[in-house]
């Protein structure tokens, strides 16, 4: 956090100082109280980075404490280091404040990597190599499998050779939080080469406190953290090490804390921990010591996994922190008894944690491994681990999307589709009723069959979309994170298909695609039968017409289905939210990639554009007018309107408004989108409406039923009953007389 004094800051700090000064009694609660805007401002005035300055000419850049700074001077374009910096130096606070080091390190522009290691047989020049090396390694971006693999060798040679002194130690650090952000493919001499690394850094953390002769050591990279220490066996119960979160993911000496004698995990109020490891000593066995002993710790922790390439877990877009630990102790009784640590994964928008399993990296099988390892809880967002032993551990999580199931059916929807299939059902019944008859020709026959498939594809697709197109899944369900320590195959989890709806998706799209095909072919005839003046339809016609009216539906929905569909990631073909074709990526923007546009827009807009043709076709001959005709212009025109208008509704053209809600946006998508929902859910009723209800024949056959209803006579039986007053023998009948006759008698 860059903050600078101001002058209210420079006025509280005087304020203080004046008061300690003139008082002689110690600060009490009262004052601490009275003057919390003082140490607020205090608090807020510590500055944690150089500023930005100009050193021995070259000009570096605002930084943090312990980073190092790139010079904005950079090498000439013919050079081998053309656009890299010519210098570098770290900011340190060894002399009270944050300043940049001095003399900086400069570069030789015509250096390479193979160069430098070379080179490296040369102990005066460590230094020197060892700043080239991590001015050429500075942009992660451009470097190539090879100067990731020669790097790495470089800071391996550097990190082993007894000649290296702390700078070239701290430089080779560097080089390697650099090489954390390499994005180069996996190659085998790369991994054999980081592997290596990553040993060394463990043994340089456990020895770098007693080479220097200190109690504690610290290398803080933005990517890398190495923290040594030597702790006294019999004044310790445990220690811990800690990676405070900042608004920022990069890691700040300011953020990593060591805490060597604690007895349980402590983090304090206000703080967050993203990466924690601790481990504890048996008590017993300390408290024997009877000559004094120190053990050596270290820990490094890794920004991300890039060193560790696993073959058991894909990794994605997790961001998988690795964190280390040595213990190094003269006797047998300074081994841990326990080692628990704390991961906190950082989660995309819109995902939850699915499961987690926490490892170790076994080097025998260069892979991760769950031995002696088990989990604990993750009710608050952070992983907690617990192994038996000390090495490179992580948490191997994985993550699941939340979606945001919408209402798929609402209530136009519901209600359009339920007139439509009631219109539908009536309509094939009287379809087949009509047309199929013992007495009806098979040339009449032919010309038939496509409006009755028409009616049923269209039936089969609305019913299917009822009864299955929802997908909700049990949210309690999947907030149970299982107990079992197993690596998960990859960081982002995919629910096992359950068939259910993957089966709804694929007679969907079906039937869809038969109801279009099957419209095209009834426009096809039509046009043969009209434009032609033909009383009958081709040979044969009827053989085809089937076989693409249901066998190439039936082929793109086949193809679909086995080129994108996985059991064990049926996303690739259908959506999680309702059970249809999948549409978007995973930024949720529209993909041209996805079954949805080339396994369905294409083909329907094909078909819609072939329909329209022969829509305009069979209009233009219904709507030609013969002179000699004698008929009166309104009903002509009429009739003309209503036989173009139901064959639009046949053809589906009313999908067209589908193409056009994808395209516009604001007031004008929520216009398509309404027409869309109404002509489309009401098809069915529409269909029934201009081609059974307006036949006479069909009214007829219903005036009919309802006469025959209405002549139905229900005998009824009747009872008379009379009002006695007593029980009595000869019983007399009440005899009631209106209240207006017994005022005028």
């Amino acid at each position: 956090m860059q903050l600078f004094m101001t002058p209210s800051s420079s006025a509280a700090r005087l304020r203080l100082q004046n008061h300690m000064r003139t008082s002689n009694r110690p600060i009490s609660v009262s004052d601490l109280l009275i003057n919390m805007d003082v140490w607020f401002l205090l608090f807020l005035t510590v500055e944690n980075f150089c500023r930005a300055n100009k050193t021995e000419g070259f000009s570096f850049p605002a930084t943090p404490i312990g980073w190092f700074a790139y010079s904005e001077e950079v090498c000439p374009t013919g050079t081998s280091g053309a656009g890299k910096s010519q210098a570098s130096t770290r900011c340190s606070n060894k002399t009270g404040s944050p300043s940049f080091e001095r003399p900086p390190q400069v570069f030789k522009c015509d250096q390479t990597l193979s160069d430098i290691k070379q080179n490296l047989t040369s102990v005066a020049d460590l230094e020197t190599l060892a700043s080239s090396t991590q001015i050429l390694t500075s942009k992660p971006e451009e470097l190539t499998a090879d100067n990731v693999t020669t790097a790495a060798q470089i800071a391996n040679t550097l990190l082993l050779s007894p000649q290296a002194t702390e700078s070239v130690r701290v430089a080779a650090v560097a080089t390697v939080s650099q090489l954390l952000n390499a994005s180069t493919p996996d190659t085998d001499t790369e991994e054999n080469a980081t592997l290596s690394l990553t040993q060394t850094l463990d043994q340089l953390s456990v020895n770098l406190s007693s080479s220097l002769n200190t109690t504690q050591s610290q290398v803080v990279q933005p990517n890398l953290v190495v923290q040594s220490a030597q702790v006294p066996a019999a004044d310790t119960q445990g220690v811990q090490f800690t990676s405070l979160t900042g608004k920022s993911g990069s890691f700040v000496s300011e953020r990593i804390q060591l805490n060597t004698n604690t007895s349980t995990v402590v983090v304090e109020n206000r703080f967050i921990a993203d990466a924690l490891i601790y481990i504890r000593f048996s008590p017993e066995t300390v408290s024997r010591h009877q000559k004094p002993s120190n053990v050596s710790l270290g820990f490094v922790l890794y920004q991300n996994g890039r060193f560790f390439r696993s073959r058991l877990y894909r990794r994605r877009h997790a961001a998988i922190r690795v964190l280390s630990a040595s213990v190094k102790g003269q006797e047998r009784s300074v081994v841990p008894q326990h080692v628990e640590m704390l991961f906190r994964p950082t989660l995309m928008n819109g995902t939850s944690l699915n499961d987690f399993a926490c490892v170790f990296w076994d080097y025998s099988v260069e892979d991760w491994n769950t031995a002696g390892c088990s989990k604990g809880n993750a009710s608050d967002g952070v992983l907690r681990c617990f192994c038996n032993h000390t090495t490179n551990f992580a948490a191997l999580w994985s993550f699941r999307e939340n979606y945001e199931y919408s209402d798929a059916l609402d209530v136009i929807s519901i209600i359009g589709l339920s007139v439509s299939i009631l219109g539908l059902v009536v309509t094939i019944v009287y379809h087949i009723r009509d047309n199929f008859g013992m007495k009806t020709r098979q040339s009449d026959i032919n010309s038939k069959i496509a409006p009755l498939c028409i009616y049923v594809s269209l039936l089969a697709f609305i019913i299917t979309f009822l009864s299955g197109v929802e997908n909700r899944r049990d949210d309690a369900e999947l907030k149970v994170v299982p107990q079992t320590n197993v690596i998960p195959d990859s960081d982002e989890h995919v629910d096992p298909d359950r068939g259910s709806c993957t089966a709804v998706a694929a007679l969907l799209h079906f039937f869809l695609l038969a109801t279009f095909t099957w419209n095209s072919m009834y426009g096809t005839q039509l046009v043969l039968l009209v434009r032609t003046m033909r009383r009958s339809l081709p040979p044969n016609w009827t053989l085809l017409s089937v076989a693409v009216g249901w066998g190439v539906p039936a082929v793109f929905m086949a193809v679909t289905l086995g080129a994108t569909y996985r059991v064990d990631n049926p996303l690739g073909y259908r959506q999680e939210e309702f059970c249809w074709l999948a549409a978007l990526d995973k930024d949720k923007q529209f993909h041209f990639g996805r079954p949805m546009f080339w396994s369905f827009l294409v083909p329907v807009g094909l078909i819609l554009v072939y329909n329209i043709v022969l829509f305009v076709l069979t209009s233009l001959t219904m709507c030609r007018t013969d002179p000699t005709l004698k008929s009166t212009s309104h009903l002509t025109l009429k009739k003309k309107f209503l036989s173009s208008f139901s064959l639009a509704v046949l053809l589906g053209l009313s999908w067209t408004l589908g193409y056009l809600v994808l395209v516009t946006t604001g007031h004008a998508h929520l216009v398509f989108s309404i027409l869309f929902c109404v002509c489309t859910t009401t098809q069915g009723f529409q269909i029934f409406i201009l081609f059974t209800a307006r036949k006479p024949s069909f009214r007829a056959s219903v005036s009919r039923t309802l006469q025959y209803a209405s002549s139905v006579n229900i005998p009824l039986q009747n009872s008379k009953y009379n009002l006695l007053r007593g029980w009595k023998r000869n019983t007399a009948s009440e005899s009631y007389r209106d209240l207006k006759d017994e005022h005028t008698s």
